[in-house]
């Protein structure tokens, strides 16, 4: 297939993020490096799978099998999406050039020189006659980076303005920042924890997958001295470079804090909301000081008390959505892996060095043809 009709081909990106709410998919057009959704689908994670690869985040016994196993069910699920999207729009496989799945994270410790995405990508591309793309960060820490965020380079291609400076922050299961100056590279972080200890306290004492509109939250108090403890840890003293992921932030964490003894549940849901709320702000006023604008996507961008205290500690700043940027903020992270997965087949760099400090730029994933 030749390049100059493989970049105008529609691609499809999958993403199952850390706060495991579920999977998006979305089936993009590329016109030059113009993109649209022509489709969008999400999926809910059985509980029994989300259960496994929660765990499947900790030491464990029989631990290959079981990862092996749950890449399978998740490669069958995404397949699940990706027909959905293809029915929805129209098309056969054959006119779709390529699917990128960002598949489950399970582990990330690039200090230690690796990242694990769990999927079967070989499965996927069996199932849907697609070729895929699949194992984005490895290359990145092969090359000496952090692997996060990946986004940078795709918030550059869609959001960017020409005179003025903006920052995305990508709230997922982790937040993350990327500013956007006109005529530079793309800047950009991991800020802390987004959805991931919201969600888990969350499941802990009320059964629920999250804390819809942060309504339970804001039945809580603020308590001002665990949240100094919160952010104490060290991460937030860390300079770019940096990500994280549960092996830092977790409930064991959480409850291992001097300050949360005989606290209510709802008051520290409360604490862990204005934890993530103030790792943004953070973010974006020691990492980005030039910022004039601010827009939010992911899971996260749809707790209105979460929006609402990023927006008050972020005053005078405008913030707002993605959506007002014409991308829904809960398709933006699977657009990103569509196009990063076009960006591979087209031998052109997914990462920003200068974002996770890799040695250079890079291609990244693993193709799996069709």
């Amino acid at each position: 297939m030749k390049h100059a009709s493989l970049a105008q081909m529609p691609a499809i990106g999958l993403m199952s993020g850390t706060s495991l709410d579920g999977i998006d998919g979305v089936l993009v057009s590329f016109h030059q490096d113009h993109m649209r959704a022509l489709a969008s689908a999400t999926l809910a994670i059985p509980g029994p799978l989300r259960q496994e690869l929660l765990a499947l985040n900790q030491v464990g016994p029989d631990e290959l099998r079981r990862a092996a196993l749950a890449g399978n069910h998740l490669a069958r699920l995404y397949a699940q999406i990706v027909h959905t999207l293809l029915e929805t729009a129209g098309l056969a496989a054959a006119e779709v050039g390529v699917i990128g799945c960002h598949g489950q994270t399970v582990r990330h410790q690039p200090q230690e020189g690796y990242t694990l995405q769990l999927v079967n990508a070989a499965l996927l591309a069996e199932l849907t006659g697609i070729t895929t793309v699949a194992d984005f960060r490895s290359r990145d820490v092969a090359a000496g980076g952090e692997g996060a965020p990946l986004v940078p380079a795709f918030h550059q291609a869609a959001f960017s303005d020409p005179a003025i400076p903006r920052a995305v922050v990508n709230i997922g299961g982790f937040a993350n920042i990327t500013l956007l100056a006109p005529g530079q590279a793309p800047q950009g972080c991991d800020c802390g924890p987004g959805n991931a200890l919201l969600d888990g306290w969350m499941w802990k004492h009320r059964g629920e997958l999250f804390d819809r509109n942060g309504q339970w939250a804001a039945s809580g108090v603020l308590l001002e001295d665990l949240l100094d403890e919160f952010l104490a840890h060290p991460f937030f003293r860390r300079p770019p470079p940096r990500s994280t992921g549960r092996e830092e932030f977790n409930l064991d964490w959480v409850q291992s804090r001097k300050g949360i003894a005989g606290r209510e549940p709802e008051d520290v849901q409360r604490t862990l909301l204005e934890l993530t709320a103030t790792a943004v702000a953070m973010a974006v006023r020691d990492q980005v000081p030039a910022v004039r604008e601010v827009y939010l996507c992911g899971g996260g961008a749809r707790n209105r008390m979460l929006f609402k205290r990023i927006a008050r500690l972020l005053q005078p700043l405008p913030v707002a959505t993605t959506r007002d940027l014409g991308m829904p903020e809960d398709q933006v992270e699977a657009f990103a892996f569509a196009w990063l997965a076009r960006q591979a087949l087209l031998g052109r760099p997914g990462n920003v060095p200068g974002v996770t400090g890799a040695a250079g730029a890079r291609v990244l994933g693993a193709i799996y043809a069709a």
